[in-house]
């Protein structure tokens, strides 16, 4: 089934606001009917003027200006431009309603829609391009709906009345607007088509330089490091090189269509005055009459070029509303929720005969089997792509296994409420994140209804509570947006103190320790352990160091557990763990 046009499907977030669009479309049709009128008004008193004063000429008794006739004329043409203006203006009040309402519900519904998506979504697009989607694709539809929406209308209206009017004129005359109305369509039409894909391609490529200098100014120190700026520079020139010249097709190419429309409409007026002018002086056709149909002519041009010049607007919209879609069509995470936890979990983990693959026909982990009693401290080592990380996925439900099954107190994880499964887990990552907010909300971010002594109690626990003090505003210091004003590790120890709030039952610690230095290091390890207390632990680390502790080690090594023990038991088997421990004490005795 053929899918739906995206304007159709903009036109479901606008008909929610039926009655305030009805209002705007009702008055912006009596603007345009009023702006029709107004040469034919005026046609009125030019051809009553006209007669009168050709009677007087020829010296008709008792000619004279037909003032209460002309007054009366006067009178509605008043009437008219009062309706007209406030036709325009109360069209304009409401449709701006309308569209502020409803790119609210595109934008709401754009932040329902990330909420749902896979993790795998945002491994696959960059950052900027997603934020070019909520901020710049957005603002654009928004302004197309304000700038085009109803002057689009008024446009098709004015060219219909127009119609209308010089048919009731002049038949024979109007035969002339039959002919240019269609002309104009169908050329406006083919250079729309060949500008269409310039304008897709410009919109993907805004996004794409969204999503460099996004990038960019993230590792802006680290280019400055390696004196790579020149490098980026020559990056960011390709990117912007490719935009300038497909922005340059787009607006070149839609903005062929003025000379060409104008072209039309110029050799519509010289036709209309030659026939015109000729059907006058047979007295077929009044002075003001022939004076309407002139009028028409650019009256009915404007329309077209209204159109014309909103062509770039619309496509440009249409663009951005692919995009959008894009996302809103994106499969949001399936969950057959056929299992409620009636208590908080116990931790009891289990793996059983999982396999897992990223890509079709590269499988990464195939038959796994694991058991984790309840209060356990498991440490996951091994070489880079061994498939740590993807354990955690799996487990967290970030990625669903492909065979076998995870089970955690013996419920299948796929069969449980993802919101209410996470619910039961706490992180703490290597890139430890705060958000813009005092330092007591982002502790507080770990448990909503928390206390603020219930805060204190946590940062204490975490060894973060004299470190907070010592701050200016102490727990209601302001994080900037980067959480550059507190060091690494003590974001750290506020996410360790985040995730004490939270109270979970299984913990999931991420080289949480692998970017600080060893006394830093000693003090987040005391944290942890105070966080792991009684608590299922996965530990993910690279110094072997801080896992000697551990109740389970498992050593991975192309998503298969080659070994698994304590510290000291592997070893004392001198196997794949016993060189990657002593790889990392070489200089050191055991």
């Amino acid at each position: 089934m053929k899918q739906r046009s995206v304007f159709l499907r903009l036109w479901d977030y606008l008909k929610h606001y039926k009655g305030a669009l009805f209002l705007a479309v009702f008055l912006k049709i009596l603007s345009a009917v009023m702006s029709v009128l107004e040469p034919f008004v005026i046609g009125l008193a030019i051809t009553e003027i006209t007669n009168n004063l050709l009677d007087m000429a020829r010296g008709v008794q008792g000619a004279h200006i037909n003032v209460p006739y002309v007054g009366m004329i006067l009178i509605i043409y008043f009437i008219r431009g009062f309706l007209f203006e406030v036709g325009s203006y109360g069209s304009n009040y409401f449709m701006t309603n309308v569209v502020q309402n409803s790119v609210r519900d595109l934008r709401r519904n754009l932040s329902h829609k990330i909420n749902s998506i896979p993790v795998s979504y945002f491994d696959k697009h960059q950052f900027g391009d997603m934020l070019g989607r909520f901020t710049s694709d957005v603002e654009t539809v928004s302004n197309a709906l304000q700038q085009s929406f109803l002057k689009v209308i008024e446009a098709v209206l004015t060219i219909i009345l127009v119609l209308c009017m010089v048919f009731y004129l002049n038949a024979k005359l109007a035969l002339v607007f039959v002919v240019s109305v269609p002309l104009t369509y169908f050329v406006s039409q083919y250079i729309l088509k060949k500008s269409q894909p310039y304008f897709k391609r410009q919109a993907n490529l805004v996004g794409d330089l969204n999503g460099f200098v996004q990038e960019k100014l993230t590792g802006f120190n680290v280019i400055k490091l390696y004196g790579r700026e020149e490098a980026s520079t020559k990056d960011f020139q390709a990117i912007t090189d490719e935009l300038r010249e497909v922005g340059f097709r787009a607006s070149f190419t839609s903005g062929i269509m003025m000379p060409v429309l104008n072209a039309i409409n110029d050799s519509v007026y010289l036709i209309v005055a030659l026939f015109g002018g000729l059907q006058v002086l047979a007295g077929k056709l009044t002075v003001g009459n022939m004076q309407a149909f002139v009028q028409y002519v650019w009256q009915i041009s404007q329309p077209i070029q209204t159109i014309t010049q909103l062509a770039g607007v619309i496509q440009s919209a249409k663009s951005s509303l692919e995009r959008i879609f894009e996302v809103l069509d994106e499969e949001s995470e399936v969950s057959e929720v056929t299992e409620h936890l009636e208590h908080d979990l116990s931790g009891r983990v289990s793996f059983e005969h999982v396999d897992f693959q990223y890509v079709a026909d590269k499988p990464l982990i195939r038959d796994f089997n694991l058991e984790v009693n309840p209060g356990e401290m498991v440490a996951i080592v091994g070489p880079t792509g061994a498939g740590k990380t993807t354990l955690i996925n799996l487990l967290m439900r970030f990625y669903d296994v492909t065979n076998g099954s995870i089970k955690v107190d013996g419920h299948d994880i796929r069969h449980l409420s993802r919101q209410e499964y996470r619910k039961q887990f706490g992180m703490v990552l290597q890139d430890a994140w705060l958000y813009e907010d005092t330092i007591k909300e982002n502790l507080r971010f770990g448990n909503l209804d928390a206390t603020d002594n219930e805060i204190v109690e946590a940062a204490l626990a975490a060894n973060v509570d004299h470190f907070i003090r010592t701050l200016p505003g102490g727990y209601n210091m302001e994080m900037n947006q980067e959480s550059s004003n507190v060091s690494l590790g003590q974001k750290q120890l506020l996410t360790i103190a985040r995730a004490l709030l939270a109270d979970p039952k299984i913990l999931i610690l991420d080289e949480a320790t692998s970017s600080v230095d060893t006394r830093l290091e000693l003090l987040i390890q005391k944290a942890m352990s105070k966080l792991m207390e009684g608590r299922t632990s996965f530990v993910i680390a690279h110094r072997l160091s801080t896992i000697q502790e551990a109740d389970k080690i498992l050593v991975l090594k192309d998503g298969q557990i080659i070994e698994q023990g304590t510290h000291q038991s592997l070893l004392a088997d001198k196997g794949f763990y016993y060189d990657l421990y002593n790889s990392q004490f070489a200089n050191q005795k055991d």
